[in-house]
């Protein structure tokens, strides 16, 4: 009888322990790997708060699809959620898809032959089928944000369509406390090596895709790879298929090549959802003065950074001094905001405190007009030049 006891009592501590892996070690891990280093509330002067209220913001970048998080609930972990995106009165948030990432994660030089997202997967308690498939994790969270606007009773949309863009904004205009997203992938690596694949990202709802992330692939390479090249013969086409569906190209994390590369062949605005520049912090991750007139040239955007190795520093002063040199390297039209909100980043405020980059934009000596280019309008009008038109929706 006391054996029984015994392996009964060890069942349930399994039980139990397991319980807790599944459940509270994602939790911590968004915690410890997503901090902001100043908590809400967060306070900027009246006249940034009058200007603020006034502005569409648009952000290019956040990672918070991959976390153990409800999006639709203000959460006290993490950086963004759909109640702090409408107290930040963001429009429109892009959530953009990671896959796989390396171990041992650097600036510098990763290999392919490793991933972490797979435990996380595991962890997360994703569907089965996204344990091995790059694809399948893709598709899961794009059906995760999709899933996030069919329960928000229209207080959060999905931005598909030029058309869907006019009337969300229409919209807005008219009721508040309604925000945006729109979904990219962080990587072509998703496409597990089959451009078919495009289109069943398209029909997802996916609407933006980098060829890389933090290693090479059989795309092209990272300016965080071991070869660094330039686009593959398969990319070029990858290219070619993106801009037909008219989705958005973005060139974070590409290597020098493919930067080359796509801005040779595109024939549609670029952009590089979230990075520093070289003008004012000076490292691997962070795109060159000639790179910034090379989006220009597109009639594409920028998206700047919030963490310490985008902007070289670690308040909205540095964020404000890094979109100053943008601006005046590649014109105030083709600067944006690409947080890296959720992306294991340390920041300096979570998006509900996103006035704060307002203020230090007016403190900077921006013009109120400038200030409404770069917090969102910019990215509103890529979106509209860019995104498909109704007629054009089954376009390939």
């Amino acid at each position: 009888m006391m054996k029984k006891v015994r392996i009964v009592a060890v069942a349930v501590a399994l039980v139990l322990g397991m319980t807790g892996v599944f459940f509270f070690l994602p939790a911590r891990a968004d915690r410890q790997l997503n901090p902001v280093l100043v908590p809400p509330p967060y306070q900027v002067s009246e006249r940034a708060q009058r200007l603020h209220r006034t502005l569409l913001v648009a952000d290019l970048h956040a990672d918070s699809l991959l976390w153990d998080r409800d999006l639709l609930v203000k959460n006290t972990r993490g950086q963004v959620d759909i109640p702090r995106l409408v107290d930040g009165n963001v429009a429109l948030q892009a959530f953009t898809i990671v896959t796989k990432v390396p171990r041992g994660l650097n600036y510098e030089s990763n290999s392919d032959q490793s991933d972490t997202i797979t435990l996380l997967a595991v962890l997360e308690r994703w569907p089965v089928a996204t344990w091995a498939s790059l694809k399948e994790r893709a598709v899961y969270q794009a059906r995760r944000l999709n899933a996030i606007a069919s329960r928000s009773q229209g207080k959060f949309v999905v931005i598909r369509t030029a058309a869907d863009l006019r009337s969300y904004v229409a919209g807005r205009q008219q009721e508040s406390g309604m925000t945006a997203g729109l979904l990219g992938v962080e990587g072509a690596h998703a496409l597990e090596g089959d451009l078919a694949n495009i289109d069943e990202f398209f029909d997802s709802g996916i609407r933006m895709m980098a060829p890389t992330h933090f290693i090479d692939n059989d795309i092209g390479g990272s300016a965080h790879g071991l070869q660094k090249r330039g686009l593959t013969a398969k990319g070029k086409e990858m290219i070619r298929r993106m801009q037909a569906r008219h989705m958005i190209v973005d060139l974070a994390h590409a290597s020098s090549k493919v930067f080359e590369d796509v801005l040779s062949l595109s024939t549609r605005p670029v952009v590089v959802s979230h990075t520093g520049v070289k003008g004012t912090c000076d490292n691997a991750r962070n795109i060159t003065d000639e790179q910034i007139r090379g989006i220009a040239r597109t009639g594409g955007v920028i998206g700047i950074g919030y963490w310490e190795r985008a902007v070289c520093g670690t308040d909205p002063k540095a964020i404000a001094r890094a979109i100053r040199h943008a601006a005046e390297v590649g014109g105030v039209e083709h600067v944006a905001l690409g947080s890296d909100y959720d992306g294991r980043v340390t920041v300096p405020f979570d998006t509900s405190g996103v006035g704060k980059v307002t203020e230090a934009l007016i403190d900077a000596g921006f013009s109120d007009q400038e200030i409404r280019l770069v917090m969102g309008a910019n990215v509103l009008r890529v979106l509209a030049e860019t995104l498909p038109q109704p007629d054009l929706k089954n376009d390939k």
